[in-house]
């Protein structure tokens, strides 16, 4: 990514690791279930499942991705966005015929459209393989506005802030966090995996999202493992001096800290020529996928992993993509119709890709982003939010629905914290929550691994979308 907002991103991943657990607001139930997060009981699996999470970083105006079509909805919409809205006229072939209508607070029914660019994923949700997540966020229990308002409840801290929320949505802790949920859930599955390197995935870079307690997330790119050039070919004209680098930068060390360089080096030798070994021989994917189309280049090579699952020994894997772009502003119109082009066109082919491959109902793909954006416009753009939409796909989803509250659109409104920065109904956890158990997760431990989950009733902890 060449997005500002993924360099930073990427510059803070030394921080990330280097920096205590923050124990401060949102992580307070946190505190209580760390001692016994190395309790959790390993999880076994004898099938394969994946899940995919495709981050979107900068914080997606949802608002224009999941846009309100019903007339009430629609009007209200255009009034706070006069110069940002859809055409209501642009929207008609991407109108979501869904089999259950969601109603608000009110219990008013809402009904929406997609984005005219994310067109692509239109027969994916028609045939019931997609679904739409409304007003996620992150949130330490369920919050009233009264409660925001009159700060009587616990939030999450720094919100609005793209550090802080990126890693609150990918670890249930402010910046600094060492864990994240997806490295978390990959703890339990090491051990049903033959190879555990191969356990947390990482096609874009470094994210707290994969980094678990025992899971150290692999990273790759989308040509598949980076390979140390030494070793490719013979170093300086020989075979000899290759070698002995290869010996010098593998073997056991009496120094700690040598030694522990020295391991993660051989592991990372060692899987590169596994991996390498493995794609080689995977099946060649039929289904076409974008050119020119970051997104599109890293589920491709998810895609062809997922294929080599079997070579690779993994019953259990958890992925991460991601794209960039998002922090809109006033570039909205502009740019935002071209990022969901982006997302639509690498989602479709990813799905199909599985399809093709026979494992649509192991895979499981996900959207995450910062925070949603104020649904009132702010000159040519939108500014900082909280609650967003999002969608979940898979052979397993029980697509062409909803899940979740509507919010009402309306300026002050009483799902509305200010600006149309919506104040969440489904929390994060609860999403991740939904992914955790049909991996195969227990029931205790996806409190150990969800350190809000515990504030909600047992009742709605999932949300019942795979």
């Amino acid at each position: 990514m060449t997005d500002q907002t993924r360099m930073n991103a990427s510059r803070r991943a030394f921080l990330q690791r280097a920096s205590a657990l923050s124990v401060a607001g949102v992580a307070t139930p946190w505190a209580l279930n760390l001692a016994a997060m190395s309790e959790a009981a390993a999880a076994t699996a004898t099938d394969y499942k994946a899940i995919v999470c495709v981050f979107l970083y900068g914080g997606n105006d949802y608002g224009n991705t999941l846009v309100p079509y019903d007339t009430s909805s629609y009007n209200a919409y255009s009034a706070l966005r006069p110069t940002l809205a859809y055409a209501r006229d642009t929207l008609t072939a991407t109108a979501l015929s869904s089999l259950n209508d969601p109603k608000d607070s009110a219990g008013v029914s809402h009904q929406y459209a997609l984005a005219p660019n994310l067109a692509p994923l239109m027969p994916i949700f028609n045939a019931g393989k997609l679904g739409v997540i409304l007003n996620t966020g992150t949130l330490v229990q369920p919050t009233t506005k009264l409660q925001y308002t009159n700060k009587s409840a616990p939030l999450p801290p720094k919100l609005f802030s793209h550090n802080d929320q990126q890693s609150v949505w990918q670890s249930s802790s402010a910046e600094g966090a060492r864990t994240g949920w997806g490295g978390r859930m990959g703890d339990l599955f090491q051990a049903a995996n033959t190879n555990s390197t191969f356990t947390c995935i990482n096609v874009s870079g470094n994210a707290v999202y994969l980094s678990g307690n025992t899971a150290v997330q692999y990273q790759v790119s989308t040509s598949g493992s980076v390979p140390l050039s030494a070793l490719q070919t013979s170093m300086f004209g020989s075979k000899e001096c290759s070698a002995a680098l290869q010996n010098l930068i593998t073997q056991s060390r009496t120094h700690l800290f040598e030694n522990e360089y020295n391991r993660v080096t051989k592991r990372a030798i060692d899987a590169n020529v596994i991996l390498s070994s493995a794609l080689a021989s995977a099946p060649v994917l039929n289904t076409p996928f974008p050119t020119k189309n970051s997104l599109g280049d890293q589920l491709k090579l998810v895609a062809r992993m997922i294929s080599s699952a079997t070579t690779l020994g993994a019953k259990r894997q958890v992925f991460f993509v991601s794209m960039g772009g998002f922090d809109t502003h006033d570039g909205l119109v502009a740019n935002h119709p071209g990022l969901m082009k982006t997302l639509a066109d690498g989602m479709a082919a990813f799905y199909n890709a599985t399809v093709e491959l026979g494992v649509a109902d192991r895979v499981t793909t996900f959207t995450a982003s910062d925070f949603g954006r104020t649904l009132s416009g702010n000159n040519d753009g939108s500014d900082h939010g909280w609650g967003s939409m999002h969608f979940v796909m898979g052979g397993a989803v029980n697509g062409q629905r909803y899940f979740g509250t509507p919010p009402v659109v309306a300026s002050n409104g009483p799902d509305d914290v200010g600006q149309g920065r919506l104040l969440p109904t489904t929390s994060v956890d609860q999403y991740a929550a939904t992914l955790g158990k049909w991996l195969g997760v227990s029931d205790s431990n996806l409190l150990m691994l969800l350190p809000n989950l515990v504030n909600y009733n047992a009742s709605n902890r999932t949300l019942g979308f795979v």
